[in-house]
């Protein structure tokens, strides 16, 4: 089969960064799906696991964790899905990704994919929309239906593929939600995605914040540097707030006061955590995936594609890491068929 893979970790410009390679077929274990990949988006993980680092691969590395197919083959232990079945999934960091014709994944973090959506539309969804809703509505004590009446959300980096979905399901629960931004494109995008308000992430957001009524806030989502706004955010954020993290700091964070002087809960994210790990409820990301299904065929959750890039190759995922290493890309950047 097809597959864009590396063997050493090289910067994006260099053409044996990613590589079209040929793989055999793979063998699904017994909670598996095989899936024919139809699409995949990128995703700035994808962008850090292929940073450049001393270490080569014996084999081929595939990466790439968003995906949206067609199951192929179905294991002995896996219910709820056959041959033939649209879905759609982030997959596991911790096993071959989805830049390759054919992916093993395991079904029970798998859900058929929304069917007013196409294959690359689908592909942008997994990953992100994980991610926002086990932050805001399992790692965060929020209700997904009503949990922000009356309370009020930053969302820093809006624009961004985690922001995009985060701002939708947050103005779903009630919250007031305040989106950061720094170029028109990308405070039209926030706007247009449900943010109440939008402020600037290269300018101090307090005093932005206090222009627009708000001396605290409830809960904040710091999806971008985590040091960069850990002191500000700490001032923010009411007594019995919450700030939910997604980004490795670069250093220490004071977790002291005035974090602790106010009680503010401190919420680590990482989706790739429950297949990692094969927790007792791995399960629960597929059920996520089914939700956000339902909503976004009720019309109620809206695709965060952007553009798509035609076909699934070296070349093509060496530019859809760069431009995400740019920092400038604005919702989601998938790639479609083989």
């Amino acid at each position: 089969m097809k597959a864009v893979a590396l063997t050493r970790y090289l910067p994006i410009d260099d053409p044996q960064s990613l590589q079209d390679v040929e793989l055999a077929l793979p063998e699904p274990g017994p909670h598996d799906l095989r899936v024919r990949v139809e699409a995949v988006s990128v995703n700035p993980v994808d962008t850090k696991v292929r940073a450049p680092k001393p270490q080569t691969e014996p084999q081929p590395k595939v990466l790439g964790y968003d995906a949206a197919g067609v199951v192929d083959a179905v294991g002995s232990e896996v219910t709820g899905f056959a041959v033939g079945d649209a879905v759609y999934y982030a997959g596991d960091i911790t096993r071959p990704g989805s830049n390759a014709q054919f992916q093993c994944v395991d079904a029970r973090i798998v859900a058929k994919k929304p069917a007013s959506l196409d294959f690359a539309q689908a592909a942008a969804l997994p990953l992100t929309a994980i991610t926002a809703w086990e932050l805001l509505f399992e790692r965060m004590p929020f209700d997904v239906d009503t949990g922000g009446k009356g309370k009020s959300l930053l969302v820093i980096a809006g624009a961004g593929g985690v922001g995009s979905i985060a701002i939708q399901l947050a103005k779903r629960a009630g919250f007031t939600v305040i989106a950061t931004a720094s170029r028109e494109e990308t405070v039209t995008w926030c706007r247009e995605l449900g943010a109440d308000h939008v402020v600037d992430h290269r300018q101090p957001l307090t005093p932005q914040l206090e222009a627009l009524g708000f001396r605290t806030i409830d809960a904040a989502l710091n999806l971008a540097d985590t040091d960069r706004y850990w002191t500000e955010l700490g001032e923010l954020l009411a007594p019995l707030g919450h700030v939910g993290l997604i980004v490795e700091p670069s250093g220490l964070l004071k977790i002291g006061d005035p974090y602790k002087a106010k009680s503010i809960g401190i919420h680590w994210e990482m989706m790739f955590a429950r297949p990692r790990f094969r927790t007792a409820d791995m399960g629960e990301q597929g059920r996520i995936l089914a939700g956000v299904a339902e909503l976004v065929d009720a019309g109620t959750l809206r695709g965060t594609q952007r553009e798509t890039l035609s076909p699934i190759n070296a070349e093509n995922l060496r530019e859809a890491h760069r431009r995400l290493e740019s920092g400038a890309t604005i919702g989601k950047l998938t790639l479609s068929g083989w």
